[in-house]
């Protein structure tokens, strides 16, 4: 069955990394994919360059990334490095949950080494419950979604893989292609990013006896499996 997923990352890039596979595998079999980045992610700037002017780009390799999956991206407001970890931000992804009704909603494990990846899972888990809450009048009607949180090297800490999502060998094409569009995944010498989350998909693939997967966590109180002996 087609889905909606909302993968919502701190910054420009953080999802498409992390979960792209995913995102594309669901968009070739008929599904919706919307990203939403809390900031740009501007502060990773090439040296010389203008921080204004890269956000704008950043902005637009979200575009890019999403439009090849056939989805549509969204950025917020707040400056990288400093994303406000308040009830506006919870409010804002709040109505964006709303208004996209996703079936599935994706975002960081809870810890992290960036203190806007750690922001970003607390903002978006209470905003995930006002999403779901009736009690909470928005523009939007009440949604309710599945809530998953995605694997990233800066978010090793605590982190172990529990649910594996199958990332066709379709899907993991079009993610690689698409994933080019953005400058740091390619460009940035800190980090070899597109090395490092291509061979993630296909270790994680391996363990699950497919050739390409993703793993997510899920809360505490949703890790129970029942089945028959």
């Amino acid at each position: 069955m087609a889905k909606t997923i909302l993968a919502i990352g701190a910054h420009v890039g953080d999802m498409e990394l992390t979960v792209g596979g995913t995102l594309a595998t669901c968009a070739l079999e008929g599904g919706r994919i919307v990203t939403l980045a809390l900031t740009a992610g501007e502060k990773g700037v090439p040296a010389g360059r203008d921080i204004a002017e890269y956000r704008q780009q950043k902005c637009a390799e979200a575009r890019a990334f999403a439009e090849k999956l056939g989805g549509e991206a969204h950025v917020l407001d707040y400056p990288d490095g400093l994303l406000s970890d308040d009830d506006a931000a919870r409010f804002a992804v709040c109505d964006v949950i709303r208004a996209v009704k996703p079936d599935v909603i994706l975002t960081h494990h809870a810890e992290s080494m960036h203190k806007d990846h750690a922001a970003c899972h607390r903002i978006v888990h209470d905003a995930w419950f006002y999403a779901a809450t009736p009690g909470f009048e928005r523009s939007g009607a009440a949604h309710f979604a599945r809530l998953y949180f995605a694997e990233n090297w800066e978010d090793a800490t605590g982190y172990r893989p529990y649910l594996y999502a199958q990332v066709s060998g379709e899907g993991f094409a079009l993610w690689q292609e698409a994933v080019q569009t953005h400058w740091f995944v390619t460009g940035s010498t800190s980090f070899p990013y597109y090395e490092y989350y291509s061979h993630l998909k296909r270790l994680r693939g391996i363990e699950a006896r497919k050739g390409y997967a993703e793993t997510f966590m899920v809360l505490p109180e949703e890790q129970r499996q029942i089945r028959a002996l």
